[in-house]
């Protein structure tokens, strides 16, 4: 293999103006949203980011497991997915599970007790309840009852 030409291109004469960012790969396109994005992002604490994330997850959970509110003539019901809730609440026992340790007693209690308000949720609006032990997260979390 031959190594990849580092000059100009022949069909494209070297000139000295500089590159607009429009130019730029994209892997070097960095507009000023991007980087004030980064510097935003690494500001915020730990915990806030874990438990927005719960938050969200814990949010979509609630609607998939029919709990949102009844608006424009639909039933929150009609919005039910116990298939996608299961997933969600999976996924949350996991992120739960794993940072308790590091969020402390006070954010931890909070979105345990979220998790386990989904987890009872699921299983009245299930046609056909989990064993004890069995619901979405609880291998993770332990029985809910």
């Amino acid at each position: 293999m031959s190594p990849l030409p580092t000059g100009p291109s022949p069909a494209s004469p070297a000139t000295n103006t500089p590159r607009s960012s429009s130019d730029a790969p994209p892997e070097e396109q960095s507009t000023p949203s991007t980087a004030s994005a980064s510097r935003d992002i690494a500001e915020v604490p730990a915990v806030e980011v874990i438990t927005t994330a719960a938050v969200h997850l814990m949010s979509a959970a609630a609607v998939l497991c029919g709990l949102a509110p009844d608006e424009d003539g639909r039933s929150g019901k009609e919005l039910m997915d116990l298939d996608e809730a299961r997933k969600l609440i999976v996924a949350l026992a996991g992120l739960v599970t794993a940072s308790a340790p590091d969020l402390g007693s006070q954010h931890a209690r909070a979105l345990r007790d979220g998790l386990r308000s989904l987890q009872l949720a699921f299983r009245e609006a299930s046609p056909y309840p989990d064993a004890p032990g069995e619901g979405p997260g609880e291998k993770l979390t332990g029985p809910v009852s």
